[in-house]
């Protein structure tokens, strides 16, 4: 079956952020009393970041009563999402990763549906689209944030509703592209055909290959090549 739909996910992957995602979640967990390196943090990358933080905080062997209690995390939390928010809304470096719309706009030449999904919130997302100007623009046909499903990656819900929402309802017509583990674990447990790692962010490609995606690339607009060769290969 031909691809129909590709779930790309946000930061590292088609947004530029200076890795700030790291040292955010850094910063909140520091004013919890609770100091992460950036491996430590790294390891959740993709994560819903309230799992994130629970994970982080569980490593880092908070007390039991502090790692269920939920208003807690959601206190850091919050210090995370204001942090990002600033960040995302005011810092010279946010942009786009090389030939993300020039990505989008051949995969949508060629009749596939483009969605995104991330570990943020749909509060840093909107932050985000806005500053890039992609939703005035219209370059995507969907997004989903983890907290608008049930389970974050790397489970497989965000891409199940994208699915959902575009009409699509056989996870091999879906390709799902992103810079990290729980990327990689994610499209794997929606059965997508495709599940293609980029190293323009967290992880290098030495650190996504034992995890098994269909394709490692260095550029996101080598996913039209994967799409283009797939479409030749069916027309053959």
């Amino acid at each position: 079956m031909a691809i129909k739909l590709v779930v790309f996910d946000m930061a590292g992957t088609t947004v530029n952020d200076a890795d700030n995602v790291h040292q955010a979640l850094q910063n909140a967990l520091q004013k919890a009393g609770y100091t992460a390196t950036r491996d430590e943090v790294n390891a959740f990358m993709g994560y819903a970041k309230p799992i994130a933080i629970q994970y982080l905080l569980q490593h880092k062997g908070a007390a039991a009563d502090q790692v269920a209690n939920q208003t807690y995390i959601e206190q850091i939390h919050q210090d995370f999402v204001k942090e990002m928010v600033d960040f995302y809304r005011y810092n010279q470096h946010v942009c786009e990763q090389p030939l993300v719309r020039e990505t989008f706009r051949e995969l949508r030449k060629r009749g596939i549906k483009v969605a995104i999904d991330t570990g943020f919130s749909r509060e840093i997302a909107d932050v985000i689209m806005e500053r890039l100007g992609w939703k005035q623009d219209a370059i995507f046909d969907y997004s989903v944030t983890s907290d608008e499903v049930p389970k974050g990656r790397p489970h497989p819900d965000m891409i199940l509703k994208a699915m959902e929402q575009v009409g699509i309802q056989n996870a091999d017509e879906v390709a799902k592209v992103g810079d990290t583990i729980s990327d990689m674990e994610q499209g794997k447990a929606a059965k997508c055909k495709f599940v293609i790692g980029v190293t323009t962010g967290a992880y290098t490609k030495e650190e996504l290959a034992p995890y098994q995606p269909t394709h490692l690339v260095d550029c996101l607009f080598q996913v039209i090549e994967i799409i283009d060769q797939e479409i030749e290969e069916q027309v053959a």
